[in-house]
């Protein structure tokens, strides 16, 4: 069928003006925030409901059309944009953004898919409840893109990642079928686990447009610190005296490279070093608990009070207001807009046993400069669990050198990917595969892997429509 009479029909299943073809409405939609990846298409559908989406899902599916659902935009991997054939609709899922119910009995919610992070985040505090998946971009990204990623975010060590964070799903099949898993169940034990398939698939098994999600309840207590550390392995004896301390009051461990709050506080307006101390390392920690009243704060003191005395701790601060609090998380969540400002960012998603983390710094720094002498590493990540964002920044003058950027960025990334799987790690964490990682996907998993993979793909998709050219299977049909 011709792209013509494919947009005619999409017009008529979700309205005229919710259907973008003009190149100056579809270009914020056909390349990622970064500006690393570019494609085209058909054009970009806007569905209300569930409904609409299953309506053009079943189109697609009739005329063989590829199909690139897309959240807010704001994935690192490529994993939402189209490619060069311009014979994809792009499905933008932000008019699904109904908080359908909030069960603060069954400490649950049930949100659609186009639903913010921080609309999930407000609806649930107006329950009385925490939805703990946090993120820098957690203003933009929508539940249906953190989920079909299985993002981590900075409270994966107490909560888990998305994967652990989702009761059940309302999915659209490759076929146009719409399947209700909308349960809130904490046991069900009916057969295969369905909503796993869907849950960090990136779209190529079918579109999430609801999901109902676990709540926890508020912290009431809470302490933040901000730590200057000599070394990775001071940071894991520090982490592990907190965690043997304050347990599972640790919600967050982050470890930030000197070069990398460097680059934050040159970069980001409104940003303060908060210790005078130079330290290679620093760790932001913050410890919570549901009942009022409780001295977190004093607990960590003298937690870290161990520390500044037998010298692993080089400098300490405690935040004594929400406001010195949110100024630390400041420093964290400015990462990504310090990095893009810096130069060419060629970023990854490793993660290796927590325990290896020093090794893995140094190994991956020392293969980077091997392929670019000019590369300047940073390193920030969640210590907690072993995920490193090692980030190599190439100067803007590579870019007019005559010489592609593409082989180095991929030699660079190679290079880290090897060193991560050597160290019994993995090559993406939580920002999932996408185009970027797809042939490394192929190189470092093995044979059996891939091929359940692919078969789990062609059952589910046989005409290879959904969200095409990403993690695995063919390209563009």
């Amino acid at each position: 069928m011709a792209g013509g009479d494919v947009i005619g029909r999409a017009r008529a299943i979700v309205g005229p003006a919710q259907v973008l073809c003009e190149p100056a409405d579809t270009a914020p939609f056909l390349a990622d925030w970064r500006g690393r990846y570019r494609g085209t298409a058909l054009g970009v559908v806007h569905p209300a409901d569930a409904a609409q989406v299953a309506a053009v899902v079943r189109l697609c599916a009739e005329t063989g059309t590829p199909l690139v659902p897309q959240g807010g935009n704001t994935g690192v991997v490529g994993g939402a944009i189209p490619d060069a054939s311009g014979r994809s609709l792009v499905l933008c899922l932000s008019r699904l953004n109904r908080v359908r119910e909030v069960d603060p009995v069954g400490d649950s919610l049930t949100v659609e898919a186009g639903c913010t992070l921080a609309a999930v985040q407000a609806a649930a505090e107006a329950a009385g409840r925490l939805f703990p998946m946090s993120l820098g971009s957690e203003g933009s990204c929508q539940i249906g893109g953190t989920i079909a990623t299985n993002a981590g975010g900075t409270a994966v060590l107490r909560y888990g990642p998305m994967r652990d964070l989702v009761l059940g799903l309302e999915v659209v099949l490759p076929d146009g079928t719409l399947w209700d898993g909308l349960r809130a169940l904490r046991k069900d034990n009916t057969g295969y686990a369905l909503k796993h398939l869907f849950i960090g698939a990136e779209g190529t098994l079918g579109i999430v447009t609801a999901a109902t999600l676990k709540l926890f309840p508020r912290p009431r207590s809470s302490a933040t610190a901000f730590l200057a550390l000599a070394s990775l392995e001071a940071a894991l004896e520090v982490f592990s005296r907190l965690r043997g301390t304050l347990g599972d009051r640790v919600t967050t461990a982050e470890i930030l490279s000197e070069a990398q709050l460097a680059a934050v506080l040159a970069h980001v307006p409104g940003t303060v070093r908060p210790l005078a101390t130079p330290a290679p390392w620093c760790l932001l920690a913050e410890v919570t608990d549901p009942m009022a009243g409780l001295d977190l704060a004093g607990a960590l003191e003298a937690v870290l009070a161990e520390g500044l005395e037998d010298g692993s701790i080089a400098d300490a601060l405690v935040a004594r207001s929400e406001a010195q609090a949110a100024a630390l998380w400041k420093l964290r969540h400015s990462v990504s807009e310090a990095n893009r400002k810096s130069g060419i960012v060629i970023g990854h998603d490793t993660a290796v046993p927590t325990a290896r983390i020093p090794d893995f710094v140094v190994r991956a720094t020392a293969a980077i400069a091997a392929v670019r002498a000019d590369a300047r590493v940073m390193a920030v990540g969640h210590i907690g669990d072993g995920n490193i964002h090692l980030v190599a920044i190439l100067p803007e003058s590579a870019r007019t050198t005559g010489k592609p950027l593409e082989p180095a960025a991929q030699a660079i990334s190679a290079a880290v990917h090897r060193v991560a799987v050597e160290l019994g790690g993995t090559i993406s964490a939580e920002h999932g595969i996408g185009q970027s990682g797809r042939d490394a996907l192929a190189v470092f998993k093995g044979p059996a892997e891939m091929a359940l993979m692919d078969g789990i793909k062609r059952l589910f998709d046989p005409r290879g429509i959904m969200n095409p050219g990403k993690v695995v299977g063919p390209a563009t049909p």
